[in-house]
């Protein structure tokens, strides 16, 4: 399936799906969030993720966890290899105060809310995202940190194993900075778990 540039897809998975998402034409974010289907009090955390793995870079083998400490995603296969999950959804007012746009476009923050509406999830209820195939160069000396081209090639893909039945939102990011200002779409397909082989 294709997410349309500037736009949110969401989808619902039970456990063992595997969820593959493809940059179909290379250098292009998708701001992931996820739910627990049953109770969206429960949702992916970039905190506990990053604190269990002991590292900011996260990549096939990683286990995603949940705000609750339980395993969400276990990544089984990356062809980039760098994502970030440090970086909220771009929104209204990202672009009004690091870019200084007026205009008023949603972002990403815009269309995962509106993508998630339907399931009562608000906009204030929206985490940081694990941002697939978004390069964040950090100077280990300052801490400075700058948003540069994603690394990732036209088919390059991420697959990511569902640990419970999840709720979950894509985007094809509307930030010019994490996608070279060009502005792409976001392909994944939906592998399911076959429970009666």
């Amino acid at each position: 399936m294709r997410i349309p540039p500037c736009s949110a897809q969401t989808v619902e998975l039970s456990m063992g799906d595997e969820l593959v998402i493809i940059d179909p034409e290379g250098q292009q974010v998708s701001d992931l969030v996820a739910f627990g289907r049953s109770d969206h009090g429960e949702y992916l955390s970039s905190g506990r993720s990053l604190d269990y793995a002991s590292r900011l870079w996260l990549t096939t083998g990683d286990v995603l966890y949940s705000n609750r400490s339980r395993p969400m995603f276990t990544i089984l296969e990356d062809t980039c290899g760098r994502h970030d999950f440090t970086l909220t959804p771009c929104s209204k007012d990202t672009f009004r105060i690091i870019y200084g746009e007026t205009e008023g476009r949603p972002g990403c923050e815009g269309n995962l809310a509106a993508a998630l509406a339907p399931y009562h999830i608000g906009v204030d209820r929206i985490p940081i995202a694990f941002n697939v195939f978004m390069h964040v160069a950090i100077d280990a000396t300052t801490g400075a940190f700058r948003v540069l081209p994603p690394l990732s090639k036209a088919g390059d893909f991420i697959r990511l194993q569902a640990e419970m039945p999840l709720l979950v939102a894509m985007t094809a990011c509307s930030a010019g900075q994490s996608n070279n200002f060009c502005f792409k779409p976001i392909d994944f397909r939906v592998v399911r778990f076959d429970l009666n082989p």
